[in-house]
């Protein structure tokens, strides 16, 4: 429990910052990642996806933090769509390993509740009772866009959570 609690405190930040950095913009080159989100549980609310560095005293750190000591972090924040593909992108700072946390609020607000709101990362691994380490959250981001699938999580039970649908 003390590690879930952990995780919602790191993840309930500031919602704009990294936003400038992280923002795609048409026709822009360079180092970015196309995030497929599947298995959200409403239909509501807003996406955020959240890059960090790949080392565990990093990863989920408070975002003032980590640009105060001018750390990568990168933050995109988009409403989920009604209907249709759920498709996020965010720009990386250069090609290279990040950790990457993509975060759903029903409610459309920016902390985030252990009740309520959904968390997926890259590589998807499983959550069960604690965050998981950023090297299992990784991504490897080329020179252009890099395509990735984010299978969102939601509390099960008291204290853990997993995918919907799955037991």
């Amino acid at each position: 429990m003390i590690a879930l609690l952990a995780m919602a405190a790191a993840i309930a930040s500031s919602p704009r910052l990294g936003v400038a950095e992280g923002t795609c913009r048409p026709n822009e080159s360079g180092p970015a990642i196309r995030i497929t989100v599947e298995g959200l549980s409403h239909r509501t609310g807003t996406l955020r996806a959240e890059l960090y560095p790949v080392n565990d005293d990093d990863f989920l750190e408070d975002d003032n933090k980590l640009i105060a000591a001018g750390k990568a972090f990168r933050r995109s924040v988009a409403p989920v769509p009604a209907a249709g593909p759920v498709i996020l992108c965010l720009r990386a700072p250069s090609p290279g390993a990040y950790a990457l946390a993509v975060i759903h609020n029903p409610s459309g607000g920016h902390g985030f509740s252990l009740l309520r709101d959904g968390v997926g990362f890259a590589g998807n691994p499983y959550l069960g009772h604690a965050k998981p380490h950023a090297i299992e959250a990784a991504i490897n981001v080329g020179q252009d866009v890099t395509p990735t699938l984010i299978v969102m999580n939601y509390r099960r039970g008291l204290f853990s959570f997993g995918p919907l649908g799955r037991r």
